[in-house]
């Protein structure tokens, strides 16, 4: 039933002070701003407040502020606002990601940080940005203003610490960031206009071999976004190794309280969390990433055509080869990857099948064709049998189920059966192809474009390696 617009009264202040005080005078009122959660609950007839006050247009709550210590940012600042402001995007650029990836450029124009906050969603997109860059908020009502951190505003399922007489009037980002890795990712079913699965943000900060200070947030795995303190004490002051990583997979599945749902199981998104946090330690593990390699500096002077030619074997799609050149230049190997992650989720359906044809069968990779030496193509193949090594010495009852299953998921989804392999055995990857051979076409088209974007990721380390 949609609702009757009789039944329903809204105002809109001339001034914040007289927001506030509205508010006070009554705890019936409900600020809106862009309205994107709240039009839908009004257009499915559930929306309960029947008096709405507006403070879209009040100015001080639109605006950014650059001061020496930090960015100040009104909480009805649009995403397109964060997205497009510069200096968030050098500083903050985990936010300016989440920015980008909140729904279509329709919400983002409407949608804005504050009302996300307050709407209190563990799977809102911008949330675990805020928590790693150890953000303030500042809420404001009659009574004056106080400040609070925003690690602890989220007390349970839809519940925060803000009174009803309040307002957030600024959300407040350190400028203390510099010289830090960041590693934002979103798991969902798309990477815009779909609720994630599961999102990160992770800052890290290397001294020698250990880690100096790590952040971890995580959305979408317990009712409140949630910083993963403990898997953060284990991580800080040590060097990563392997048997660090596993660890802090296994703390991180331990910190989180995720649930079944519609878009999800609990399992999955135990299993992505702690995939996520080692993907991110892994990106910290070499400190010498934080500096352009010989390889990246001759590549970001190369001609626009060498350098397509160049990178076209991490990824196996022109497209992604033009527009990863066209990037360019590229300080280090951390822009490097976040820029390959943007491009390829920016691609079409008929880029991705390209580069899933630039890939031979799981178990079908052949050594390069001689007389090809230093080619595109003999780089691609070289990679593929080193992918395919721990997979190659399986038995013959093995490869016999893979060739298979192969002919099984070609037939099914048109295409071939696209994975990992890197560090998988033989039996590994017959049981992950099984698996995926029960999913439906979008849900599987999906799965492949995330395990070739793993794919290109390492081909990318090798790459800068020579």
């Amino acid at each position: 039933m949609r609702s009757d617009p009789r039944e329903y009264e809204l105002v809109a202040p001339a001034s914040l002070q007289a927001a506030v005080a509205l508010l006070a005078r009554s705890p019936a009122w409900l600020p809106i701003a862009g309205g994107t959660d709240i039009m839908v609950l009004y257009a499915a007839g559930k929306l309960p407040s029947r008096r709405l006050v507006s403070i879209w247009n009040l100015a001080e709550l639109r605006r950014i502020e650059v001061l020496p210590d930090e960015v100040r940012i009104g909480a009805a600042c649009t995403y397109t606002d964060i997205r497009e402001h510069e200096l968030v995007g050098r500083e903050f650029p985990m936010l300016a990601r989440a920015a980008a990836w909140t729904g279509g450029i329709a919400n983002q124009n409407r949608g804005t940080l504050g009302g996300n906050i307050v709407n209190a969603s563990p799977a809102a997109d911008s949330l675990p940005a805020l928590l790693a860059y150890d953000a303030e908020l500042i809420l404001v009502s009659v009574r004056g203003e106080r400040r609070l951190p925003y690690a602890g505003f989220h007390i349970d399922y839809k519940k925060t610490r803000l009174a009803p007489d309040e307002l957030i009037r600024s959300i407040c980002l350190p400028r203390k960031f510099s010289g830090y890795v960041s590693h934002a990712r979103k798991v969902g079913s798309r990477n815009a206009q779909a609720i994630s699965k599961v999102c990160i943000a992770a800052l890290g900060r290397v001294s020698g071999k250990l880690v100096d200070e790590v952040h971890l947030a995580v959305g979408s795995v317990a009712p409140v976004p949630l910083r993963l303190s403990e898997t953060e004490r284990i991580i800080t002051g040590k060097g990563i190794d392997e048997s660090l990583v596993r660890l802090a997979k296994k703390t991180a599945v331990a910190e989180i309280r995720p649930i079944d749902d519609i878009r999800s199981t609990a399992r999955y998104r135990a299993a992505v969390a702690a995939n996520l946090v080692a993907e991110f330690l892994n990106m910290l593990r070499v400190d010498e990433r934080n500096a352009m390699t010989d390889v990246l500096a001759r590549w970001n002077a190369a001609t626009l055509e060498a350098a397509v030619t160049q990178i076209l074997p991490c990824c196996g799609s022109q497209a992604w080869a033009l527009k990863m050149a066209a990037r360019r230049p590229f300080r280090d190997e951390s822009s490097l990857a976040a820029g390959s992650d943007e491009t390829w989720r920016d691609l079409t359906e008929s880029d991705w099948m390209e580069a899933f044809r630039s890939h031979p069968r799981i178990g079908e990779s052949t050594k390069p064709e001689s007389g090809k030496h230093g080619s595109s193509a003999e780089k691609s193949v070289g990679w593929s049998v080193q992918e395919q090594e721990k997979a190659g010495n399986a038995g013959d009852e093995v490869k016999i189920a893979l060739a298979e299953g192969n002919r099984e998921y070609e037939q099914k989804f048109g295409r071939i059966f696209i994975v990992c392999a890197t560090g998988k055995s033989a039996p590994e990857i017959l049981s992950i192809l099984r698996r995926r051979l029960q999913n439906d076409g979008a849900t599987e088209l999906q799965e492949a474009v995330e395990e070739q974007r793993q794919i290109t990721q390492i081909r990318l380390k090798k790459w800068l390696q020579g």
